[in-house]
Order: C-alpha cells, then structure tokens, then sequence
C-alpha cells in the first residue's frame, strides 16, 4: 500500500490535537491505531467507512469515527471515506439502494416527480423509507466486507511482491560478488 503517500495527506495526531476546535477530544487521540496505516487498521477503516458511507443517516462522519474509535481502525481513511456519498454521488447511489430494497420487499417502485418543498420530502421519505433502508443497509454490508477483505489481498499481495523483489535482488548481488 503507498503508505508514505497516505501519512504525507494525513494530519498528524499532533496536528489534530493542537487545532481548537478539536481540543476537547485529546484524550480518544491517544490510541496510537487510529493514526497508523498497516493492513489491520487501514482494512477495519474500510469497514466504517464503506458501511456508514451507504447509509442515508445525518452525521455519518461522526459515526464513522466513532465506529473507528471502538474497532481501533485508522480514522482518518475512516472519516474520508464516508464521502464516497457526497452531494454529486447521493441520488443515484440511494436510488439505487431504494430500488434494491423495493426489489428485496418485492414492493412495486414508485416514480418520484421532485418537489423542492419540505412537504414533498416528508411524504416521499414516509412513503419510502423502509425499501430505502434495507437495501442501504444490504450495500452497506456488502461494501464494508468487500473492502475489508479487498485491502487484505491487496496489502498481501503488495507484500509478497516486494519480498519477492528483495530476493531477487538479494540473488543479484550474491551472483555479482561471487564474480569479483
């Protein structure tokens, strides 16, 4: 994994720890985890972040870090990739989790004429909330396993690679001194 490349991008805990606004959670700060990249750590941000990214909740930053404080993952991956669901990527990815979850329900699907009114988002949300929900849950599940085992494999597999570099090498310079 680029880990040089992620803790150049990432703040530092000091840097957290020293911002005033963030002062009052020093004391969460001092599981060294939550801030080191290795496979263990970057694989469970994975997993609360994927997870709560899929869900349409308010605050999902604040449960992804949460979640990541609790399976002692690295907060940082954990809190970004909650924005996989941003402003841009939001209605499709939960009009697809509502399809997917009318399709588990076997519920008819509804067609949306959109309203920007509150009353149209309250009656919509009533009518929709729980196809919604269950196929959010469902994708949220599966994201958050796949990438789980996906940052394992590839974290493996980037491991292998260089050890198999190393010996290579190690072969190469064994040869080139037995010719001097």
């Amino acid at each position: 994994m680029p880990k040089k490349l992620l803790q150049k991008y990432f703040p530092s805990p000091e840097q957290v720890r020293s911002n005033p606004a963030l002062r009052f959670l020093h004391p969460l700060f001092a599981r060294p985890n939550l801030w080191h990249i290795n496979r263990h750590s970057v694989a469970r941000a994975f997993v609360a972040g994927l997870f709560f990214a899929f869900l349409p909740i308010p605050f999902q930053m604040f449960f992804a870090a949460l979640l990541a404080y609790c399976i002692n993952a690295n907060l940082p991956i954990s809190v970004g990739l909650v924005w996989i669901t941003n402003p841009l990527t939001m209605p499709p990815i939960f009009y697809a989790t509502y399809r997917l979850g009318t399709w588990i329900m076997d519920l008819p699907t509804r067609t949306f004429q959109v309203e920007l009114s509150v009353e149209w988002l309250l009656y919509e949300l009533n009518a929709i909330w729980q196809p919604l929900l269950l196929g959010s849950f469902v994708v949220a599940v599966f994201f958050a396993t796949a990438g789980y085992f996906t940052i394992h494999a590839i974290w493996r597999t980037h491991i292998l690679r260089n050890l198999k570099k190393r010996r290579l090498n190690r072969i190469k310079r064994a040869a080139e001194n037995e010719g001097f």
